[in-house]
């Protein structure tokens, strides 16, 4: 029989997995199924751009893996047995902007057939790709999930757009709130001030802005706040969002027509309740080929993976982290279907890349200490490299196995 590999999430993560496993795999060996709960590929380095209302590419997971030898299964993942091997799911209807779609739950291959479960509504699995991802964290704030707006994906990105256009109809400007100051919220408030100069955008930080920059990058980004008109409240912990406003710790209160929480993600509580080893925060613990330290046929990559670099430090959730992660991954499992040597690839974090609008940007490169380099480069020249990043990955992403040859 064929070795069924599963992999669960289409993301930056799991369609790298997914495309390079099937381009050094032999088809007469293994079956892979990727499982998505959406149809098309999602941008996350680029949500923040659709919400201020650009168009923001989302090729189709089933033309995608059109030719591959990939199986798709538009689903939700909603538990994992290890003991048995098995994947639980239930087929989604999923919503696009034009309404819902009725492609759940089909088989976006070419090779026909049905996707291996034993049960309606189950995947079995030899080896299997954990990559789920990660969605907004709340942190137990109250009124976040009632109130707040996030960009944590395209179904709540385009809700915060829809509601952006509605404060822009009023015609009296309106209030848009960013709470986080990470990369997120630095992002989504530069794209946001830019892209509709009509709003009022304020940034809330928790600390310093900028803390982990070198002084010159700190100083370049406040820079770009300032021409863009973004109001800065730093050194602020929020308590309570509300329809209109927002409460501070220090009983400050903001005014807010469209508060936007940026402050941090979250991985969901599948991978616990598997039985999984993880760490407090849910993230599953693997060694350093991504394998999972208590089920040796479960693999994690991407944001869902507590992965520790090089340097001894563990990765943060980021687009760099899913790719180095996903490498390392799929070098072990090939390696160990083959019997070949396992590749020791790289696994570290180089550094940030910040996108300030279409028109600067900020590179921030760090050591191996995970500690900003004094250097920077910002400006048109970080934007340039910043698109240019996004590019190729959509490119890779959507050529999942360039280089196989066709059968």
């Amino acid at each position: 029989m064929k070795h069924r590999i599963v992999v669960l999430g289409a993301g930056y993560a799991g369609s790298h997995v997914a495309g390079s496993l099937a381009r050094r795999l032999s088809p007469a060996d293994v079956r892979i199924t990727v499982v998505n709960a959406e149809p098309g590929f999602v941008q996350r380095l680029r949500m923040h751009q659709l919400a201020a209302g650009q168009e923001v590419e989302a090729p189709r997971l089933a033309e995608v893996f059109a030719g591959t030898g990939i199986r798709l299964r538009l689903a939700r993942v909603t538990a994992v047995d290890p003991e048995r091997r098995v994947v639980t799911v239930a087929d989604t209807a999923v919503e696009t902007e034009g309404g819902t779609g009725s492609d759940g739950g089909t088989d976006g291959g070419t090779d026909g057939g049905t996707d291996g479960g034993t049960d309606d509504g189950e995947l079995g699995y030899d080896t299997l790709v954990y990559a789920l991802g990660s969605h907004v964290a709340d942190h137990g704030v109250p009124g976040v999930t009632e109130h707040a707006y996030d960009v944590a994906g395209r179904p709540s990105a385009l809700r915060l757009r829809e509601r952006l256009n509605s404060l822009g109809r009023q015609g009296g400007g309106g209030r848009v709130l960013v709470v986080g100051d990470g990369l997120t919220g630095i992002e989504t408030a530069t794209e946001i001030a830019e892209s509709r100069p009509g709003l009022s955008v304020t940034l809330v930080a928790r600390g310093e802005l900028g803390a982990r920059l070198s002084a010159g990058a700190r100083g370049h980004l406040r820079r770009a706040c300032e021409r863009l008109g973004i109001t800065i409240v730093e050194h602020t912990a929020v308590q309570a969002v509300e329809a209109a406003r927002v409460l501070c710790a220090d009983g400050t209160v903001l005014a807010s027509d469209a508060t936007v929480w940026t402050a941090g993600f979250a991985v969901g509580p599948i991978a616990a309740a598997a039985g999984l080893a993880v760490t407090e925060d849910g993230r599953i613990l693997v060694d350093h080929t991504m394998r999972s330290v208590s089920h040796p046929d479960v693999y994690a990559v991407g944001d869902s993976v507590h992965a520790v670099g090089d340097n001894g430090r563990p990765l943060p959730m980021s687009c760099a982290s899913a790719g180095f992660t996903a490498m390392r991954a799929t070098a072990a499992i090939v390696g160990r279907l083959t019997g070949g040597r396992i590749a020791n690839t790289k696994l570290e974090y180089p550094g940030n890349h910040i996108s300030l609008g279409r028109r600067d940007g900020i590179l921030q490169m760090v050591d191996d200490e995970g500690r900003a380099k004094p250097t920077y480069t910002g400006g048109r020249k970080a934007a340039r490299i910043k698109s240019g990043i996004l590019r190729m990955s959509l490119w890779a992403n959507a050529h999942p196995t360039f280089g196989l040859p066709k059968r």
